[in-house]
């Protein structure tokens, strides 16, 4: 299993698993619109600060998930996803696990942060099993089809 660059020949695989309006605003939050499409990823990855990556496993293209450079030491994790026939397996764990090392082998970080919504229980029970700690909520200016969502802000230092 292992991290590796993601590439415009990876979009339509991001294409593929993100197959829904809510799956969007989930998983890409208000950066991304359904249908997601090339131009939107080409405009988003392209960003010199952020670097995505495909998580491989058993061969196979497993997940996706991005690191975002937000000072010369502290990065965010953004836009974790294990397509559907991997979930269930402990695989978004590792990836995070070697994201992390990643981190702070290659870019020397000291402290990691991410946002994930309060709802996505499987999500936040990963994120607090590496170590994240919730640092803030944010209520009332997420939201999807009519629902207010609230944001949770993690941190982890290294």
């Amino acid at each position: 299993m292992e991290l590796r660059a993601f590439e415009k020949a990876d979009y339509q695989l991001l294409i593929r698993w993100i197959k829904s309006e809510e799956l969007t605003y989930l998983w890409g939050g208000p950066r991304y619109t359904f249908p997601l499409d090339e131009a939107q990823i080409t405009e988003h990855c392209s960003q010199p600060d952020v670097f995505p990556f495909v998580f491989v496993a058993a061969g196979q293209n497993a997940g996706y998930v991005e690191l975002v450079r937000i000072s010369e030491s502290h990065f965010r994790i953004c836009r974790v996803f294990i397509s559907d026939s991997f979930r269930g397996q402990g695989l978004s764990k590792i990836m995070l696990g070697q994201l992390i090392a990643l981190a702070k082998a290659r870019h020397n970080a000291n402290m990691l942060s991410l946002g994930v919504f309060e709802q996505n229980e499987v999500a936040k029970a990963c994120y607090q099993s590496l170590g994240f700690v919730v640092t803030s909520r944010e209520t009332g200016n997420k939201s999807f089809a009519g629902d207010v969502w609230t944001l949770l802000r993690m941190e982890k230092r290294l």
